[in-house]
C-alpha cells in the first residue's frame, strides 16, 4: 500500500467536476464527473430503470438536477477516498456554509471505519478541507406527492420483515433495490411486490485498478449513499415515506481509535438518520420522509418477528462475503459462508426462534459446531474489546441469544454434549442462571422510545410485534 503522506503530495485535491442525465429506453441514466488531481479521472454510472420523460417534467428539471448533484455528492466519498485529498473542491453546483460542514461531518464519521483500518489520523490540522466554486443558491423544493412507501429491500431478514408488515397492514408500497442479488429479487417476488424499482450502480474500474496499485481503500458509508438515491428514486416515483429497516442495535459502537467512536453501522445509527431527514427536508424535498420503520427493535426482536414469515426464510441471505469481490480478485459465492461474524451472530438470532433442521437447510451447517468461529462469538458477546466490523447487534444481545440458543439445545438434547460454541458459552460466560430469563424477556419485549416513527407507524410496528 502507498503511504498517505505521498498520496496526498501527490494528489492536492479532489474535484466533482460536474453531473448528466438523460432519459434513454431503460430509465434514467446519470454519469458523474470526478478528478483526482492532477491526472485521474472518473465516471461513476448509475441507471434508474423505467423513468420516463413524464415524471422528469411532473418532479421539474430545477429538482430533478438537484436531487442528481447531491447523490454526486454521496458517490464521491468512495473516490476521494482513494487519496485522502486534502481538498474537495465542489464545481458541479452550490453549497452553503451549513452543507460544507454538514459533508464534512458525514465524511469524518462515515469513513470511521477506513481510518481506522488504514490507520488514518483524520484528526491531523487541514486534514480535508471542503470548498464549493458557486455560490449557495435556494435548492429546497415543494411536491405534491402521494402517501406511498418505498421500502428498500435488500437480501436480508430485515428489509423482509418490514415489507412484510406494511403490506399486512394495507399499506400502498414500491419495492427499491439497487444492483438486486438473486436472493433480493426472490424476497420481492415472494412478498408479492408488483413493479419494483431497481437501480445499477456501476463503479468506475479506474477505481479497482487503483486499489490493486497500492491506493486506499476500505468501508464507505453505503447507507449514506442509499438514502440520497431513495429520496431521488422515491421523488420520481410519487412516494412520499421511504422506510428503510435500519434497527435499533446498529447505535452501539464497534470500537474506539483516536478516542472517537467508530461504527462500522454508522450510517444506520439513529444519528445519521436524523441528520439526513433534517438535511433533506432543508435542501432536498420538503415533504420528504425518510425513517427506519425497525428503530425500535433490537435485532434479536426482528429475528423473532422473522421466524413467523416462513416464506423467506431459504430465500434470504445476509453474509457479506457471499458478495465481497476483494476489488475483483475473488468470484462471488452468493451463498452463506458459514465462517464469519455475520454468519455466526444470524444464527445466533434466529436458533431461539426456528427449528434445529431448518437452520441447518438454511445455513448449511448447525454453526454452533464450528471451532474456526470461537474467537468471533468472544468477540460477540464482550470478551474482547472490539466487536467485529459487521452489521452484528450489540453484545448484550449476543449474549441473549447465546443463552436463549444454550436452553433450547439442553430442551432437546438433555442428555448430549453440547456444539463447541454453546459448550464454551454454558462453562465460561453465563451468569447466575436466575438472572437470564427475567433479561431475555426484557430484551424481547423492549421498546426503544427514542425513535423517528411518523404517526400510525409506531402503531403498525407495536401491534405486528405485540408490544403492550
Amino acid at each position: 500500500m502507498i503511504k498517505l503522506s505521498a498520496l496526498r503530495e501527490k494528489h492536492p485535491r479532489f474535484i466533482y467536476e460536474k453531473y448528466d442525465w438523460k432519459i434513454s429506453s431503460s430509465g434514467l441514466e446519470i454519469l458523474f464527473d470526478f478528478r483526482l488531481m492532477p491526472d485521474i479521472k472518473f465516471q461513476p454510472k448509475i441507471l434508474i430503470e423505467n423513468v420516463r420523460q413524464a415524471q422528469i417534467e411532473k418532479i421539474g428539471k430545477r429538482t430533478l438536477d438537484n436531487l442528481v448533484f447531491n447523490l454526486g455528492l454521496a458517490e464521491m466519498i468512495s473516490y476521494w477516498k482513494a487519496a485522502c485529498s486534502p481538498e474537495i473542491m465542489i464545481n458541479a453546483g452550490p453549497l452553503s456554509a451549513e452543507q460544507k460542514k454538514w459533508w464534512q461531518w458525514l465524511v469524518i464519521n462515515g469513513l470511521g471505519q477506513f481510518f481506522y483500518e488504514n490507520k488514518i489520523n483524520f484528526n491531523e490540522p487541514k486534514f480535508l478541507k471542503i470548498t464549493a466554486s458557486k455560490p449557495a443558491g435556494s435548492t429546497l423544493s415543494s411536491l405534491k406527492i402521494s402517501e406511498k412507501i418505498m421500502v428498500p429491500m435488500g437480501g436480508g431478514k430485515d428489509s423482509a420483515v418490514t415489507l412484510e408488515i406494511l403490506k399486512r397492514a394495507g399499506k400502498d408500497l414500491v419495492c427499491f433495490a439497487l444492483n438486486p442479488t438473486r436472493d433480493t429479487e426472490g424476497i420481492i417476488k415472494a412478498a408479492g411486490c408488483k413493479n419494483p424499482i431497481f437501480a445499477r450502480r456501476q463503479i468506475d474500474p479506474k477505481l479497482v485498478e487503483l486499489n490493486q496499485k497500492g491506493y486506499l481503500n476500505g468501508h464507505t458509508p453505503f447507507s449514506a449513499y442509499l438514502a440520497f438515491l431513495t429520496t431521488l428514486s422515491a421523488a420520481l416515483f410519487d412516494c412520499r415515506h421511504i422506510a428503510v429497516s435500519n434497527e435499533r442495535s446498529s447505535n452501539e459502537a464497534t470500537l474506539k481509535y483516536l478516542n472517537k467512536n467508530i461504527n462500522h453501522q454508522w450510517s444506520k445509527t439513529f444519528s445519521f438518520e436524523r441528520s439526513f431527514r433534517k438535511y433533506s427536508q432543508k435542501y432536498l424535498i420538503r415533504q420528504s420522509d425518510y425513517f427506519s420503520f425497525l428503530r425500535p427493535l433490537y435485532e434479536i426482536q426482528i429475528a423473532r418477528i422473522f421466524a413467523g414469515f416462513e416464506k423467506y426464510q431459504l430465500i434470504f441471505l445476509s453474509c457479506n462475503e457471499a458478495y465481497k469481490t476483494y476489488s475483483g480478485t475473488k468470484t462471488p459465492t452468493g451463498t452463506w459462508c458459514a465462517n464469519c461474524s455475520k454468519c455466526l451472530f444470524a444464527f445466533i438470532i434466529l436458533y431461539p426462534f426456528i427449528a434445529k433442521e431448518e437452520m441447518i437447510k438454511i445455513f448449511g451447517q448447525n454453526i454452533f459446531e464450528n471451532k474456526y468461529l470461537l474467537e468471533t462469538a468472544k468477540e460477540l458477546i464482550g470478551e474482547k474489546p472490539a466487536k467485529p466490523l459487521e452489521c452484528v447487534g450489540t453484545r448484550e444481545e449476543s449474549n441473549i441469544a447465546f443463552y436463549l440458543s444454550l436452553a433450547k439445545a439442553r430442551q432437546e438434547l438433555p442428555n448430549s454434549d453440547l456444539p463447541l460454541l454453546l459448550a464454551y458459552f454454558e462453562k465460561n460466560i453465563r451468569p447466575e442462571k436466575k438472572n437470564w430469563p427475567k433479561e431475555a424477556e426484557k430484551m424481547l419485549s423492549s421498546w426503544n422510545k427514542q425513535n423517528s416513527l411518523p404517526k400510525g407507524f409506531d402503531e403498525i410496528l407495536k401491534r405486528s410485534c405485540q408490544i403492550k
